[in-house]
């Protein structure tokens, strides 16, 4: 049961965040607080993310919304790599544990956009999909190269 509660965590916060409006959500704002100055705007201009059938780029949304892009997009990998990670540490040891914890993150995804197509004002996105499960194959992949060299060095010792 204890397994389970961390993944309880961050499920419910998932579902809490999903069930809000944009502009509940918004960054800007706290952004636009935090880096008056615009920093790495040379920089960041030279990106051109495609989404949603659209260039998402400062020309196109202006510094500050391209930064919250940024941000939203980079939460979902990392987020849902911390749903994969909690769901293979609930998951009882098996041989494709870690196939199964991708599939049930991925799953978790699908179930999270379709949560967002029911609030005023979100939209799901199979993007958004993709690249959560991409999060949690990575964060998968890397505890398997953490475990590999785990046992290579204490099979040296």
């Amino acid at each position: 049961m204890k397994k389970i509660i961390p993944l309880l965590i961050v499920l419910i916060i998932v579902f809490i965040s999903s069930g809000q409006t944009a502009e509940q959500q918004s960054l800007i704002p706290t952004l636009e607080k935090w880096l008056p100055n615009q920093p790495l705007e040379s920089f960041l201009s030279i990106f051109q993310i495609p989404y949603w059938g659209i260039l998402v780029s400062i020309d196109e949304r202006g510094y500050y919304a391209f930064v919250e892009f940024l941000i939203r997009k980079g939460t979902h990998f990392f987020y849902f790599g911390i749903i994969a990670l909690a769901i293979y540490t609930a998951l009882p040891k098996f041989k494709f544990r870690i196939l199964a914890a991708a599939i049930l993150t991925m799953l978790f995804a699908i179930a999270d956009e379709f949560h967002q197509s029911l609030t005023s004002g979100r939209t799901a996105s199979t993007q958004d999909v993709m690249l959560d499960t991409f999060g949690a194959i990575c964060s998968l992949l890397l505890l398997t190269c953490i475990q590999m060299m785990k046992k290579r060095k204490s099979a040296k010792i």
